[in-house]
């Protein structure tokens, strides 16, 4: 698989920007600054970047409850992301959002969603649109394994079936459906899943950029052919816990140890291509360092941002034509 050099240093780029947006978020939550719940996407970079590589704005996702790393691989800025969160008018969705519920509808992203399960319904919705209007657009669900057991989950893979819907399902499988292990929660294979409802079954491991940028390319190309929907299985480590805050006592410390070391994708992404490109390690500290100066800014600029005031409580709540 021949992969550009400017592909890879963009790549890099959005996985670095994921990585230092989260540990920053880390750090900047235990402060009590930060409202709501705050559910990170640290060591699951490849997955979004990998699959959001071969979209477009025309491409439309939903996510989950850990939506940041799919928002910044679709392109959602990070200063507005940031404002949001701290629940700033700046924010991209005017603070009413929070981290939940980040959206940028011109980028196609339908938004994170604090529903368990919430997102394969709207891309059968956003799905069924692109193919009624013909303009070649994909709709990507992403969705973890314990959405992979809610029944509008099921649902939306036999309605993507029967209506031949240009959709992707991505099941991140991160192993634990908040502290309930996927090996005691899930039945049967995700694989017969798929099958059972007739599309085609993708399986990468998410360490690896490309492993998923190859199985990604594949499923939506699949999809964007007019070939009906596939499901993709991600295998994925979280680093931290269900939600910032949780102990997650459901997994021993010095298991979270060996998969920072095993399943680290940017390391590993780095190594990789330090074995079959040119590109010198001095470009990727350039973008560590500019990825560190644009969250610092992101962050200094979200804490002396205006907050919402009380007139602003009924704006943008409908949509008006």
């Amino acid at each position: 698989m021949q992969i550009s050099q400017d592909v890879l240093l963009r790549a890099y780029r959005s996985m670095r920007t994921i990585r230092d947006f989260e540990e920053r978020l880390h750090v900047e939550f235990a402060t009590g600054e930060i409202p709501g719940f705050v559910h990170l996407y640290c060591g699951e970079e490849a997955s979004a970047v990998g699959i959001c590589s071969h979209l477009n704005e025309t491409d439309t996702i939903a996510s989950t409850h850990r939506g940041h790393g799919h928002c910044i691989a679709k392109g959602v800025a990070v200063d507005g992301m940031m404002a949001e969160i701290y629940g700033k008018k700046t924010g991209v969705c005017e603070g009413k959002g929070g981290s939940m519920h980040i959206a940028d509808l011109s980028l196609g992203m339908l938004g994170a969603n604090g529903i368990v399960g919430g997102g394969p319904p709207l891309i059968c919705g956003a799905a069924l649109s692109h193919k009624l209007l013909k303009d070649g657009g994909v709709a990507v669900a992403f969705y973890g394994d314990g959405a992979s057991n809610e029944g509008t989950t099921l649902e939306s893979l036999n309605l993507a079936t029967v209506w031949s819907l240009p959709a992707v399902f991505v099941l991140e499988d991160n192993c634990y459906g908040e502290a309930t292990a996927s090996s005691y929660a899930c039945a049967g294979s995700q694989r017969a899943r798929a099958e059972g409802f007739g599309m085609p079954y993708i399986e990468c491991d998410g360490a690896d950029f490309f492993a998923v940028h190859q199985a990604a390319e594949e499923a939506i190309a699949h999809a964007r052919s007019g070939k009906g929907p596939v499901m993709m299985h991600v295998h994925l480590a979280r680093w931290y816990g269900h939600f910032e805050g949780d102990a997650a006592s459901y997994r021993r410390s010095e298991d979270v140890t060996r998969l920072r070391a095993e399943k680290d994708c940017l390391r590993n992404f780095r190594e990789q291509v330090s074995t079959v490109s040119t590109i010198e390690a001095s470009a990727f500290d350039a973008i560590d360092s500019a990825v560190r100066e644009e969250i610092d800014r992101a962050v200094s600029k979200a804490k002396s941002d205006p907050v919402p005031q009380a007139a602003d409580l009924h704006e943008n709540v409908y949509v008006t034509y």
